[in-house]
């Protein structure tokens, strides 16, 4: 479809961004990649763009965020002179139980899989500061059904505890439709019950919390625009329940996921704002929260930063590891964690794998699904100093963990290790690797067999 006029709002923020057509095409390729649905548009795409022909309905996402994170504000359709997206029932609704059960049923639902995958990460989203939600109890709209009691807060507590295990230990693929599933058929149906105000803000406490663990588990999918919806949901509950340390635990959990996606400036900002919301933290928490803004700060360059929040961290999981050990909290073997990524950032590759080594030994065994994708990032920086035997040696281990685990990231892990070892096939301890993961990785992940590996396995 093309207009008769040259898209002058979409060029003006094309002139804004300094870019080459090239450059442009570049930038939304790499959004589309990071959905999990790569796009491959070329400069001639990005001129008919500018000169009036009207991208799909697909691509305009993907056009708009790329806009977005080049000029660091949102960038909406009607600036981009694009047509308005439907707001019909597809569109987001600003009640948050409404939106929870929306939420949720598309999430439940396997027909809706590709409304989930068009889902963006955004780094132009809005998100609420701690005045902006806190006490708000008319969010979660009061009704008429039978009483709220606390034992129904601790049937919503006790399923979460159970699905945040099924997660550590087989992966978020299998728990989160479960958490989708209860959200919309018991959580919503509380929310929506009178009781004393003591016991409403209990659940909606309990139901922020079990926001973040779905949000959670859909970043582990790779569905980084449905975790952020779910995110704001427990950021409105835990504010509607005055609940500080869900409000600041998701804002660090929407740093997390911006970070592993490369999005230094935006995930300091969360970090920030995480450590902000809760002045009043005790040790293991403060070390949890500085954790963060250390990798955070490291990736955006801020050195000095970066080691100044990583010697407070240290500081404060001393002080908390005093007090006694917390099974299931921040944990040296996270601290651990945190330092490799710090190193990693800096350039320091060694110290880098030498952190990275010491999380796993700390770590306790419960953990599988974090056991299975660090041990897979201890081989790939492991093999980027040249430690081939001892990269295949952590593969090998990620591997013994890898048929109990379902999780999108710990897919893409052993992806990614067929496609790094494949220039070393000649190495016996990488062809072992190869030969026993191809027995054991899941067959969508596996690539066919080179011509030259298909004869030496006939022979």
């Amino acid at each position: 479809m093309s207009t008769s006029e040259p898209n002058t709002s979409l060029e003006r923020l094309y002139r804004e961004t300094g870019w080459t057509l090239r450059q442009c095409a570049q930038a939304i390729n790499r959004i589309g990649t990071e959905q999990g649905t790569p796009a491959r548009y070329r400069p001639p795409s990005v001129h008919q763009w500018l000169n009036g022909s009207l991208p799909r309905d697909g691509a305009r996402p993907l056009i708009l965020e790329a806009f977005a994170r080049k000029l660091g504000r949102p960038v909406t359709p009607l600036e981009a002179g694009f047509p308005a997206p439907d707001t019909g029932a597809e569109a987001a609704t600003n009640n948050t139980v409404d939106g929870i059960i929306d939420l949720g049923r598309t999430d439940m639902d396997p027909s809706r899989r590709s409304v989930l995958n068009a889902a963006l990460f955004s780094v132009a989203l809005s998100v609420p500061d701690w005045p902006d939600v806190v006490g708000r109890m008319e969010s979660a709209q009061r009704g008429a059904r039978t009483r709220l009691g606390m034992s129904d807060v601790a049937t919503v507590a006790a399923m979460t505890e159970q699905l945040s295990s099924m997660d550590d230990q087989f992966g978020g693929r299998t728990a989160r439709p479960l958490a989708a599933a209860f959200l919309v058929n018991t959580v919503a149906v509380f929310l929506r019950t009178d009781g004393p105000d003591d016991v409403r803000r209990a659940m909606m406490s309990a139901a922020s919390d079990l926001c973040y663990l779905t949000g959670y588990m859909a970043v582990g999918e790779g569905l980084h625009g449905l975790a952020q919806r779910y995110y704001l949901k427990a950021l409105e509950l835990a504010g509607a329940s005055e609940d500080h340390l869900t409000f600041c635990t998701t804002l660090r959990g929407m740093s997390v996921q911006a970070v592993d996606l490369g999005q230094g400036p935006i995930a300091m900002r969360l970090a920030d704002a995480a450590a902000a919301s809760s002045p009043g933290a005790g040790p293991r928490m403060r070390a949890f929260l500085s954790g963060q803004q250390a990798h955070a700060a490291a990736q955006i360059g801020d050195h000095r930063s970066a080691r100044m929040y990583l010697t407070e961290a240290e500081a404060a999981m001393e002080r908390a590891e005093s007090r006694g050990k917390a099974f299931g909290s921040y944990s040296p073997s996270s601290l651990n964690y945190h330092t490799s990524q710090v190193r990693f950032e800096m350039g320091d590759l060694n110290g880098a794998v030498a952190a990275m080594q010491e999380s796993d030994r700390l770590r306790y065994s419960i953990y599988r699904r974090t056991r299975v994708k660090e041990r897979a990032i201890l081989a790939e920086r492991q093999l980027a100093i040249g430690h081939l035997e001892a990269a295949c040696s952590s593969w090998g281990l990620a591997l013994d963990d890898y048929p109990q685990v379902n999780s999108g990231r710990i897919d893409k892990r052993m992806a990614d290790m067929f496609h790094l070892i494949a220039p070393h096939l000649k190495n016996r301890d990488a062809q072992a690797l190869n030969e026993r993961a191809r027995t054991i990785v899941r067959p969508g992940l596996v690539p066919a067999l080179s011509a030259s590996d298909a004869g030496r396995r006939r022979r």
